[in-house]
């Protein structure tokens, strides 16, 4: 389990357009929203990140930097990207799935084709959506263990500008005994 306050796991991944995402070498003011996806297959992912794409200069205006990536080769990466027609959101692929577990994301075995007539892969990863300080440690995270009911990010937005007004520091870090 990943712990507020606490260093996450190291990420490298390849995108799209930007080379290799390595969350150890992420330059921000105020840090880096990681979000994972299931895949080109998912249609909920789909519209998840349109969305997401919409926010990302309201994240950047808030000194904030976004990827989103998966386990999708880079070809369905490819394809996610044009379908959601990504211009500012980073897309990773290739997220290898021990590195997943490592975020405490849940993995899915295929079922077959979709709703949308996509494969599923054999494997994939169930969603998470997480806010990484500029010190690489856990400010917010948020795991599925399906595609439904996920965060919004225009509460995330919300939330950002309270904790950046107020020096609100993240929370859940208490590891001891209860």
């Amino acid at each position: 389990m990943l712990i507020p306050r606490q260093k996450t796991p190291d990420l490298q991944v390849q995108t799209l357009e930007h080379g290799t995402f390595d969350l150890s070498s992420e330059q921000s003011e105020r840090g880096t929203v990681v979000c994972f996806y299931r895949g080109l297959h998912c249609p909920i992912c789909a519209t998840y990140l349109k969305e997401l794409e919409k926010q990302v200069p309201e994240f950047a205006a808030r000194g904030v930097n976004v990827i989103a990536l998966s386990s999708d080769n880079e070809e369905r990466a490819q394809a996610m990207a044009e379908k959601i027609n990504a211009q500012n959101l980073r897309i990773g692929y290739g997220l290898d799935l021990n590195k997943a577990r490592e975020w405490g994301l849940y993995i899915s075995t295929s079922r077959g084709k979709t709703s949308i007539g996509i494969e599923e892969p054999k494997l994939f990863s169930e969603p998470g959506l997480f806010l990484i300080t500029p010190e690489q440690t856990l400010y917010y995270g948020s795991v599925q263990t399906m595609p439904f009911v996920r965060p919004h990010f225009s509460e995330l937005l919300g939330a950002l500008d309270f904790a950046i007004k107020n020096s609100y520091p993240a929370r859940g870090e208490y590891t001891g005994e209860v």
